[in-house]
Protein backbone atom coordinates (compact mmCIF):
# COMPACT_ATOMS: atom_id res chain seq x y z
CA UNK A 1 0.00 0.00 0.00
CA UNK A 2 1.34 3.03 -0.33
CA UNK A 3 0.78 6.44 1.01
CA UNK A 4 -1.65 9.36 -0.20
CA UNK A 5 -0.10 12.59 -1.09
CA UNK A 6 -2.06 14.27 1.80
CA UNK A 7 -1.17 11.65 4.13
CA UNK A 8 1.33 13.61 7.24
CA UNK A 9 3.09 12.99 10.00
CA UNK A 10 0.62 13.28 13.37
CA UNK A 11 2.35 14.04 16.41
CA UNK A 12 0.13 13.28 20.44
CA UNK A 13 0.99 11.91 23.36
CA UNK A 14 -0.41 8.55 24.48
CA UNK A 15 -0.35 7.52 28.27
CA UNK A 16 1.50 4.20 28.61
CA UNK A 17 1.88 2.82 32.30
CA UNK A 18 0.59 6.46 33.91
CA UNK A 19 3.97 8.43 31.65
CA UNK A 20 3.02 10.44 28.66
CA UNK A 21 5.19 9.27 25.51
CA UNK A 22 5.40 11.51 22.31
CA UNK A 23 4.75 9.48 19.57
CA UNK A 24 4.77 10.07 16.03
CA UNK A 25 2.49 8.33 12.79
CA UNK A 26 2.02 8.74 9.70
CA UNK A 27 1.14 5.86 6.78
CA UNK A 28 -1.95 4.09 5.78
CA UNK A 29 -0.19 0.17 5.42
CA UNK A 30 -0.18 -2.69 8.02
CA UNK A 31 1.40 -1.18 11.87
CA UNK A 32 5.72 -0.62 11.93
CA UNK A 33 6.83 0.02 15.50
CA UNK A 34 10.37 1.76 15.04
CA UNK A 35 12.69 2.50 18.11
CA UNK A 36 15.25 5.29 17.93
CA UNK A 37 18.61 5.45 18.72
CA UNK A 38 20.29 6.26 22.22
CA UNK A 39 21.15 9.59 20.90
CA UNK A 40 17.43 10.39 20.01
CA UNK A 41 15.82 11.19 16.49
CA UNK A 42 15.51 14.27 14.40
CA UNK A 43 11.88 15.36 13.65
CA UNK A 44 11.70 14.15 10.21
CA UNK A 45 14.25 11.47 8.48
CA UNK A 46 14.33 9.89 4.79
CA UNK A 47 13.66 6.55 6.08
CA UNK A 48 10.59 7.13 8.16
CA UNK A 49 9.21 9.11 5.02
CA UNK A 50 10.51 6.15 2.78
CA UNK A 51 8.72 3.42 5.39
CA UNK A 52 5.78 5.58 5.28
CA UNK A 53 5.06 4.59 1.61
CA UNK A 54 4.15 1.15 2.81
CA UNK A 55 3.27 0.97 6.00
CA UNK A 56 1.53 3.23 8.64
CA UNK A 57 4.63 4.40 11.29
CA UNK A 58 4.63 4.26 14.52
CA UNK A 59 7.95 6.75 15.97
CA UNK A 60 7.25 6.95 19.55
CA UNK A 61 9.90 8.81 21.79
CA UNK A 62 11.26 6.82 24.53
CA UNK A 63 10.64 7.48 28.25
CA UNK A 64 12.49 10.71 28.81
CA UNK A 65 13.67 11.60 25.27
CA UNK A 66 12.91 13.85 23.00
CA UNK A 67 9.69 15.44 24.74
CA UNK A 68 8.27 12.40 26.08
CA UNK A 69 7.98 12.34 30.23
CA UNK A 70 11.14 11.30 32.29
CA UNK A 71 9.47 8.54 34.66
CA UNK A 72 11.40 8.48 38.34
CA UNK A 73 11.16 5.14 38.43
CA UNK A 74 12.80 3.83 35.12
CA UNK A 75 15.92 1.72 35.43
CA UNK A 76 16.26 -0.69 32.53
CA UNK A 77 15.91 -1.34 28.85
CA UNK A 78 13.46 -3.73 30.05
CA UNK A 79 11.52 -1.57 31.92
CA UNK A 80 11.08 0.42 28.79
CA UNK A 81 10.27 -3.28 26.31
CA UNK A 82 7.41 -3.52 29.26
CA UNK A 83 5.88 0.11 28.17
CA UNK A 84 6.03 -0.65 24.63
CA UNK A 85 4.55 -3.41 24.88
CA UNK A 86 1.71 -2.08 26.38
CA UNK A 87 1.57 0.95 23.85
CA UNK A 88 1.06 -1.68 21.04
CA UNK A 89 -1.90 -3.23 23.80
CA UNK A 90 -3.04 0.14 23.77
CA UNK A 91 -2.78 1.36 20.20
CA UNK A 92 -4.36 -2.59 19.44
CA UNK A 93 -1.97 -3.16 17.16
CA UNK A 94 -1.40 -6.43 15.72
CA UNK A 95 0.96 -8.29 13.05
CA UNK A 96 3.19 -5.36 13.53
CA UNK A 97 6.71 -5.26 12.16
CA UNK A 98 8.89 -4.05 15.14
CA UNK A 99 12.13 -2.39 13.98
CA UNK A 100 14.97 -1.07 16.76
CA UNK A 101 18.06 1.06 15.81
CA UNK A 102 21.20 0.79 18.16
CA UNK A 103 19.54 1.22 22.03
CA UNK A 104 16.18 1.04 20.30
CA UNK A 105 17.63 -2.23 18.52
CA UNK A 106 18.16 -3.81 22.43
CA UNK A 107 14.26 -2.65 23.40
CA UNK A 108 13.47 -4.44 20.68
CA UNK A 109 15.26 -7.13 21.14
CA UNK A 110 13.98 -7.79 24.58
CA UNK A 111 10.46 -7.15 23.25
CA UNK A 112 10.79 -10.39 20.83
CA UNK A 113 11.71 -12.36 23.68
CA UNK A 114 8.85 -11.35 26.09
CA UNK A 115 6.29 -12.35 23.21
CA UNK A 116 8.24 -14.98 21.12
CA UNK A 117 5.42 -14.93 18.39
CA UNK A 118 3.89 -11.34 19.18
CA UNK A 119 5.41 -9.66 15.91
CA UNK A 120 5.07 -10.46 12.14
CA UNK A 121 8.43 -9.49 11.67
CA UNK A 122 11.68 -8.11 13.80
CA UNK A 123 14.63 -6.09 12.63
CA UNK A 124 17.45 -4.87 14.98
CA UNK A 125 19.18 -2.80 13.30
CA UNK A 126 23.15 -2.56 14.80
CA UNK A 127 21.17 -3.34 18.22
CA UNK A 128 22.67 -2.47 21.34
CA UNK A 129 22.35 -5.58 24.37
CA UNK A 130 24.65 -7.90 23.55
CA UNK A 131 28.22 -7.78 25.15
CA UNK A 132 31.05 -8.15 22.28
CA UNK A 133 33.81 -10.81 22.89
CA UNK A 134 36.92 -9.43 20.74
CA UNK A 135 35.63 -5.67 20.73
CA UNK A 136 33.93 -3.16 22.43
CA UNK A 137 30.20 -1.16 22.68
CA UNK A 138 31.61 2.60 22.32
CA UNK A 139 31.60 4.15 25.76
CA UNK A 140 29.68 7.79 25.40
CA UNK A 141 30.87 9.04 28.79
CA UNK A 142 34.55 9.19 26.98
CA UNK A 143 33.50 11.91 24.19
CA UNK A 144 31.58 14.43 23.57
CA UNK A 145 28.34 14.94 21.94
CA UNK A 146 29.58 15.63 18.70
CA UNK A 147 32.20 13.14 18.42
CA UNK A 148 29.78 10.30 20.00
CA UNK A 149 27.28 10.82 17.04
CA UNK A 150 30.18 12.05 14.58
CA UNK A 151 31.83 8.26 15.52
CA UNK A 152 28.16 6.68 14.51
CA UNK A 153 28.92 8.08 10.68
CA UNK A 154 31.53 6.45 7.96
CA UNK A 155 30.50 9.08 6.07
CA UNK A 156 31.18 12.36 7.81
CA UNK A 157 29.23 14.46 4.92
CA UNK A 158 26.08 12.80 6.19
CA UNK A 159 26.49 13.69 9.81
CA UNK A 160 26.88 17.68 8.09
CA UNK A 161 23.95 16.89 6.00
CA UNK A 162 21.69 16.12 9.01
CA UNK A 163 23.00 18.13 11.57
CA UNK A 164 25.38 20.97 10.01
CA UNK A 165 28.50 21.06 10.73
CA UNK A 166 28.31 23.06 14.04
CA UNK A 167 24.80 21.19 15.42
CA UNK A 168 22.21 24.15 17.04
CA UNK A 169 22.88 24.90 20.89
CA UNK A 170 19.34 23.03 21.36
CA UNK A 171 20.40 20.23 19.58
CA UNK A 172 23.43 19.78 22.09
CA UNK A 173 21.01 20.31 24.92
CA UNK A 174 18.60 17.59 23.61
CA UNK A 175 21.46 15.09 22.98
CA UNK A 176 22.83 15.90 26.75
CA UNK A 177 19.31 15.14 28.38
CA UNK A 178 19.00 11.81 26.25
CA UNK A 179 22.85 11.08 27.52
CA UNK A 180 21.73 11.57 31.10
CA UNK A 181 18.54 9.28 30.51
CA UNK A 182 20.73 6.62 28.62
CA UNK A 183 23.27 6.75 31.65
CA UNK A 184 20.07 5.94 34.00
CA UNK A 185 18.40 3.21 32.23
CA UNK A 186 21.82 1.51 30.28
CA UNK A 187 25.11 1.92 32.52
CA UNK A 188 25.59 -0.88 34.66
CA UNK A 189 26.20 -2.72 32.34
CA UNK A 190 27.00 0.01 29.55
CA UNK A 191 24.33 -0.53 26.76
CA UNK A 192 23.99 -4.63 27.12
CA UNK A 193 22.62 -7.37 29.53
CA UNK A 194 23.67 -10.37 31.07
CA UNK A 195 20.40 -12.17 30.12
CA UNK A 196 19.33 -11.10 26.87
CA UNK A 197 21.81 -13.56 25.14
CA UNK A 198 20.18 -16.26 27.14
CA UNK A 199 16.75 -15.30 26.11
CA UNK A 200 17.17 -14.98 22.62
CA UNK A 201 16.80 -18.23 21.80
CA UNK A 202 12.87 -18.33 22.63
CA UNK A 203 12.46 -15.74 19.79
CA UNK A 204 10.14 -17.20 17.60
CA UNK A 205 8.86 -13.96 15.43
CA UNK A 206 10.66 -13.48 12.24
CA UNK A 207 13.82 -11.82 12.77
CA UNK A 208 16.57 -9.90 10.25
CA UNK A 209 19.81 -8.51 11.56
CA UNK A 210 20.93 -4.97 9.89
CA UNK A 211 24.79 -3.68 10.80
CA UNK A 212 26.84 -1.14 9.33
CA UNK A 213 30.40 -2.77 8.00
CA UNK A 214 31.53 0.17 9.54
CA UNK A 215 30.30 0.45 12.70
CA UNK A 216 32.38 1.59 15.45
CA UNK A 217 29.62 1.89 18.12
CA UNK A 218 28.18 -1.52 18.64
CA UNK A 219 30.85 -3.77 16.70
CA UNK A 220 29.97 -6.26 14.10
CA UNK A 221 30.69 -8.69 16.14
CA UNK A 222 27.82 -8.00 17.81
CA UNK A 223 25.67 -8.39 14.72
CA UNK A 224 26.52 -12.09 14.59
CA UNK A 225 26.18 -12.71 17.90
CA UNK A 226 22.53 -12.01 17.83
CA UNK A 227 22.30 -13.93 14.68
CA UNK A 228 23.57 -16.71 16.16
CA UNK A 229 21.47 -16.64 19.02
CA UNK A 230 17.63 -16.14 17.14
CA UNK A 231 16.42 -19.62 15.73
CA UNK A 232 15.72 -18.87 11.89
CA UNK A 233 17.02 -15.44 11.62
CA UNK A 234 19.97 -13.98 9.21
CA UNK A 235 22.75 -11.06 9.09
CA UNK A 236 22.89 -8.31 6.50
CA UNK A 237 25.60 -6.59 6.66
CA UNK A 238 25.62 -2.74 4.84
CA UNK A 239 28.59 -1.61 3.10
CA UNK A 240 30.38 2.17 3.42
CA UNK A 241 28.20 2.58 6.34
CA UNK A 242 28.64 2.88 9.92
CA UNK A 243 26.43 2.59 12.94
CA UNK A 244 23.80 4.98 12.23
CA UNK A 245 22.65 2.69 8.91
CA UNK A 246 18.87 4.59 8.90
CA UNK A 247 20.57 8.08 8.30
CA UNK A 248 23.54 7.35 6.12
CA UNK A 249 21.97 4.42 3.99
CA UNK A 250 18.29 5.38 4.38
CA UNK A 251 17.25 3.92 0.85
CA UNK A 252 19.03 0.65 1.74
CA UNK A 253 17.38 -0.24 5.28
CA UNK A 254 13.52 0.63 3.70
CA UNK A 255 14.33 -1.74 0.93
CA UNK A 256 15.90 -4.73 3.46
CA UNK A 257 12.44 -4.22 5.69
CA UNK A 258 10.29 -3.93 2.64
CA UNK A 259 11.42 -6.84 1.10
CA UNK A 260 11.66 -8.49 4.75
CA UNK A 261 8.20 -7.85 5.89
CA UNK A 262 6.50 -8.88 2.22
CA UNK A 263 8.32 -12.63 2.30
CA UNK A 264 6.53 -15.59 3.65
Amino acid sequence: MTVTSDTVWTTEDVKVCGVALRLRKRGAGPPLLLLHHDIGTLESLPVYDGLARSFTVYVPSHPGYDGSERPAWLRSARDVAVMYQALVASLELSQVVLVGLGFGGWIAAEMATMSPQAFRRVVLVGAAGVKPVQGEILDQALLSYIAYVRAGFEDQGAFDRLYGADPSTPQLEQWDLNREMTFRIAWKPYMYSSTLPHLLGGVRSRVLVVWGRADKVVPLECGEAYARAIPGSRLSVVEQCGHFVDMEQPDALVKLISEFAAGS
